[in-house]
């Protein structure tokens, strides 16, 4: 968690990826974050941030074609940058970025 914020602190193009096999808590480390935000035990720089998670699943429930889908998270990227204070956790990044290719019934955002 201590490595993320320094990361997030640097300048704001700069984005930690948490990596790692299922249940290591890579999702803990953001929800660790907004609880220190909350709790005020983070650099002055980060004190007003908030943290909004990004369920890939929902985003994509109901798109019928990838427009539809690239529609909705260009809309997210486009309020998301109205609030310069804003971090976003992308949960099941992989999905978006194609390292990891769905197969089956498996939910893969890349194509």
């Amino acid at each position: 968690m201590e490595r993320a914020i320094q990361v997030l602190c640097r300048r704001r193009k700069n984005n930690p990826l948490l990596v790692g096999e299922s249940g290591v808590g890579k999702t803990a480390i953001a929800e660790g974050l907004a609880w220190r935000i909350v709790q005020g035990d983070v650099p002055e720089v980060m004190a007003d941030c908030t943290i909004y998670s990004l369920d890939i699943g929902s985003l994509l429930a109901g798109t019928k074609y990838r427009g539809d889908f690239e529609k909705r998270f260009k809309a997210l990227l486009k309020q998301l940058e109205q609030d310069t204070n804003s971090i976003l956790f992308i949960d099941e990044i992989h999905t978006i970025i194609g390292a990891g290719a769905a197969s089956g019934g498996q939910v893969d955002a890349a194509n």
